[in-house]
């Protein structure tokens, strides 16, 4: 019995996250049908099983949309029949995932006893859980990128750094970048949090190159077949996939700064300017998808050119927007089905729980800052991240990568609470007593658990 002890904790985690998340999948999300964007990426799920075309209309390729999602639909529809219900379970898992993952990186900064308080918050957290409930990008995102952040942890803190965990990194990096195109910029975070820990751990350059040198070839390596697919099918180059000018044009527009419940946020491109969308068919070819985005974003740098003096009123409603403590979108079970009792019971959490979580968080970041040489990777996630959404729009989902961060810094100012008092540098050797208030070192958790 004592063998498994230490799996324990762990297991409890998931098995808790799991639970949740297959009753919200049977009880708010009992009747979801994919919609939206939901809809293209089952669109493009099927297409690739019945033609083998990564395309959203049968035989018509397309570069609109990241492979990885669509294909994983693919698989587990090809092996359990195109029920959308057995994705929204595979999500479940994958949500699961990212709460013991959560659990394990607060457990190694704050202890055993912080670790398994954060397991349970992320597992009960709505702003989680919404996303394991459509067929959205945004659950595998969240996994994938926090395990890049929780394997760079591990790796700065390592005595040794062997090749195949730069490598692992090199593909993690990869799939976060197949699920969103937005995953590329991660790239550039990475060598240069690589090239800041070696100067500030004083880690030998020549390990630090090698090493970060494997992780970019490798992620590299497995874009460049997907990069090469897409320049054959449309005649460009797209790395990932196309869709930028789309979304600009749907935030800076003349109808952004002045329609009720709209303002800072995003409408679709057909709406705001038709005369220039429908110059491009709905079923638009490869080479079709390039010219339009292209033709979007140069209307969409015009309309910012010409709206100078209501760009900071823009700006500062994006950077609001993403702080909302609700996801609100067309296409999610909470507001489909808003009616139930169940969906009254999340509506609650989700506009309560994050405020709590957010105000933690922000008391977290200070509480934690001695430790800003462990963390650095996260704080150039959620700058990076803030700095999306306000050259794009906010909102509560593209929050959504940041939320086990949240969660993480929210443990680390509960820990500092309740640890005041006590010696909490869990690396060096038992010292007397002062009056002097501890602050949370490296290695950041308590040595004393009640």
């Amino acid at each position: 019995m004592k063998r498994w002890q230490p799996f324990i904790p762990a297991s409890s985690i998931f098995c808790l996250a799991l639970l949740v998340r297959v009753i919200y999948n049977g009880t708010v999300a009992h009747d979801y049908q994919p919609s939206h964007d939901s809809l293209v990426y089952q669109s493009i799920a099927l297409n690739l099983l019945q033609g083998h075309c990564f395309c959203i209309y049968p035989h018509i390729p397309t570069v609109d949309r990241a492979p990885l999602w669509p294909a994983l639909i693919a698989l587990i529809y090809g092996l359990f029949g195109p029920h959308d219900y057995f994705v929204r379970l595979f999500l479940c898992g994958i949500g699961a995932g990212t709460c013991l993952l959560l659990s394990l990186f607060a457990r190694d900064l704050f202890g055993q006893r912080m670790g398994s308080l954060a397991g349970v918050i992320a597992a009960l957290y709505p702003e989680l859980y919404i996303y394991d409930g459509w067929l959205y990008s945004e659950s595998i995102s969240i996994f994938l990128l926090f395990a890049l952040c929780y394997s760079l942890y591990h790796l700065q803190r390592a005595s040794r750094r062997p090749l195949w965990a730069w490598i692992a990194c090199g593909v993690l990096l990869a799939l976060v970048a197949f699920v969103r195109p937005t995953g590329l910029l991660i790239i550039g975070i990475v060598m240069l949090w690589a090239l800041f820990t070696a100067r500030t751990q004083h880690i030998p350059w020549p390990s630090i190159l090698k090493g970060a040198g494997a992780t970019l070839l490798v992620s590299l390596a497995l874009i460049a077949p997907w990069t090469l697919r897409n320049y054959l099918v449309s005649g460009g180059f797209v790395p990932i996939a196309t869709g930028e000018g789309t979304v600009l044009l749907g935030a800076y527009n003349d109808q952004i700064l002045s329609k009720p419940h709209y303002i800072g946020t995003w409408i679709s491109p057909p709406t705001v300017n038709r005369p220039l969308a429908s110059h491009y068919p709905a079923e638009c070819s490869a080479t079709c998808q390039v010219a339009r985005e292209a033709d979007f974003k140069n209307h969409a740098e015009q309309w910012v050119g010409e709206h100078i003096s209501s760009m900071p009123f823009l700006l500062w409603t994006h950077f609001i927007n993403i702080w909302q403590p609700a996801t609100q979108e067309a296409d999610l079970p909470t507001g489909r089905f808003s009616n139930l009792p169940a969906t009254q019971i999340v509506l609650a959490m989700m506009n309560t729980m994050p405020l709590c979580i957010f105000a933690l968080a922000a008391f977290g970041l200070v509480a934690t800052w001695k430790s800003w040489q462990e963390l650095t990777f996260l704080y150039l996630v959620i700058l990076m991240t803030i700095a999306q959404c306000l050259v794009f729009y906010g909102s509560a989902r593209f929050r959504a990568p940041l939320e086990p961060m949240l969660i993480l810094f929210a443990t680390g100012a509960i820990c500092w609470l309740s640890s005041r008092g006590k010696r909490t540098r869990l690396d060096d050797p038992p010292v007397l007593k002062t009056n002097k208030s501890p602050a949370l070192p490296r290695g950041i958790h308590s040595q004393k658990e009640e």
